[in-house]
């Protein structure tokens, strides 16, 4: 056991990604991360602007924006001015709308089992009404749809859209 070596992590030299197909799923991967890190910013901080806007190797663009690209943009260009009233209404009205969603997640009675360390998807869904449950059922039928829409393009050699799926059932049928 003394003689053992761990692995650990490596220094990569910066080079491009010869392989196309690795280096479109390096994107991929990158991009999620990255918009994964702007939503733990938002939920960690009230009042925290945030813009992405990046391109896949091929050249299509991709963006990120919390609470509007309006704000966000007038923050970048001017940041010790306060922004117009209508950039801090929509910028307000966006925040709010992040908070009440927060509020709902959080009000999901999700508990881990210690035991088989699954989760209890079936206690907090059978405390559902009718009208969540009618929710949900439009929300996941926009995400089939949406899957459908991602396989179809694939399979024409088209790229996926690129919105995610929305977060919000409320957003159900807008395609993404």
């Amino acid at each position: 056991m003394a003689d053992k070596k761990f692995l650990r992590r490596q220094k990569i030299p910066m080079a491009e990604i010869e392989k196309e197909c690795d280096r479109y799923a390096t994107f991929s991967k990158r991009r999620s991360g990255l918009y994964k890190k702007a939503r733990a910013l938002i939920g960690l901080y009230d009042d925290v602007d945030i813009g992405i806007i990046m391109f896949s190797p091929t050249g299509k663009p991709y963006s990120f924006f919390h609470p509007t690209v309006d704000a966000s943009v007038v923050r970048l260009l001017n940041p010790n001015t306060l922004p117009s009233e209508s950039n801090h209404l929509a910028a307000e009205n966006s925040r709010n709308r992040v908070k009440e969603l927060k509020v709902k997640l959080d009000e999901y009675d999700i508990t881990k089992n210690d035991e088989t360390d699954e989760i209890n998807w079936w206690d907090s869904i059978k405390e559902f009404d009718a009208d969540e449950v009618k929710t949900h059922q439009i929300w996941f039928k926009s995400i089939d749809e949406g899957f459908k829409n991602c396989l179809m393009q694939l399979e024409n050699g088209a790229s996926p859209s690129t919105q995610a799926p929305p977060e919000d059932p409320n957003l159900a049928g807008s395609d993404f």
